[in-house]
């Protein structure tokens, strides 16, 4: 029993500070106890509200730490804000790459009129992975999260929806709400393009492991054994325009440099295009270019770039919809919502030099 005129103040992630036993002392939360045992905050939630997916070992290490800190977790104040959660987190896996702004362009479409409040995430970029931003997501006790791509393994999703709904975009994970566009199609019809125009000697730039869009490459490399090819694929450290450029760069100095560049996104791309120029090559006459998600900077004047449309604004305009959906139905069947990429065709690639 209390003392008259004193209370139980609950924390921000469930945990609880007694005015009887710290009175100044800063109220212990998860992410303490995720540090001292070197975990992420995620990983400290399954331990604390019994999510599958995290070994007895790891659970008791978790749990002993936090009553050595002092950290309780107080149950009731956890299950009473789960309670009627009508917050929409949205996680973007880059926020400088366009396509996320067009992903969240028909998100916030798709809502339209609805009063769901959205909170936000962005992942610190490769290869620091989901776990900070997924975390701020999962604290801030939103209903359903719609994450742009996760990094993380289909298990790991898993374990996450057994906490929050989660709308995966932009990739397919089996029993889990998917809006994808078909990434195998997207390598496919890129490839096609470039050996309809005559190609043979074509380059295929992928991101690191992982990158949870191996369709691309799977396709690339399917499809030039199929027209008896051998398939090159050279890796960029990372996703971004630099990494891309200094791979394209050693690509193109070499005495059977590629005639044709296949990139894994716009982005990339324009990392080729930069090695181009600096090594004296033009596009679409001395090698040709083709993107990855139909940026607007691929359009530009100037630019031009053949690139896959993978319809980033309908996804982001479908996770929506389906987040909805599962806000008012938590025990649906999930969602498989799969978009077929396009070929724009621009003036980046043309039939190579004789």
């Amino acid at each position: 029993m209390h003392k008259p005129g004193l209370s139980v103040e609950s924390c921000d992630d469930g945990g609880v500070t007694d005015p009887l036993r710290s009175p100044a002392r800063r109220a212990v939360t998860q992410d303490d106890v995720a540090r001292a045992v070197g975990v992420s905050r995620t990983l400290v939630s399954f331990a604390f509200r019994g999510a599958p997916g995290v070994s007895e070992s790891t659970r008791q290490e978790i749990l002993a730490a936090a009553q050595r800190m002092g950290y309780r977790h107080n149950t009731a104040a956890a299950n009473l804000a789960a309670k009627h959660r009508s917050a929409i987190g949205l996680y973007l896996l880059d926020l400088l790459n366009e396509v996320y702004g067009d992903v969240f362009t028909g998100f916030r479409e798709a809502l339209g009129g609805h009063p769901n409040p959205i909170v936000l995430g962005v992942a610190e970029g490769y290869p620091s992975g989901d776990d900070g931003a997924v975390d701020s997501l999962v604290e801030a006790r939103v209903g359903v999260i719609v994450a742009a791509t996760l990094l993380q393994p289909d298990a790991w999703i898993h374990r996450l929806a057994q906490l929050v709904p989660v709308v995966s975009v932009a990739r397919a994970v089996p029993g889990v709400d998917s809006v994808y566009s078909d990434d195998y199609e997207g390598g496919r019809i890129a490839t096609l393009h470039l050996l309809g125009l005559g190609h043979r000697r074509i380059l295929h730039i992928a991101g690191p492991e992982p990158d949870r869009h191996d369709g691309r490459r799977e396709a690339f490399e399917a499809t030039m054994r199929a027209a008896g090819l051998a398939p090159r694929t050279v890796t960029a450290d990372d996703f971004s325009m630099g990494a891309a450029e200094l791979t394209a760069r050693r690509a193109l100095a070499g005495a059977d440099r590629p005639t044709a560049v296949f990139a894994h996104d716009d982005q990339m791309a324009l990392g080729v295009r930069e090695a181009a120029h600096a090594a004296g090559l033009a596009i679409p006459q001395d090698v040709s270019l083709v993107g990855y998600d139909d940026s607007r900077l691929s359009a530009l004047h100037g630019i031009d770039m053949t690139s896959v449309d993978l319809r980033a604004r309908e996804l982001g305009h479908h996770a929506g919809i389906a987040a909805l959906a599962r806000l008012r139905d938590p025990e649906a069947p999930a969602v498989d919502r799969s978009l077929q990429p396009r070929l724009v065709v621009r003036r980046s690639t043309a039939a190579p030099h004789k």
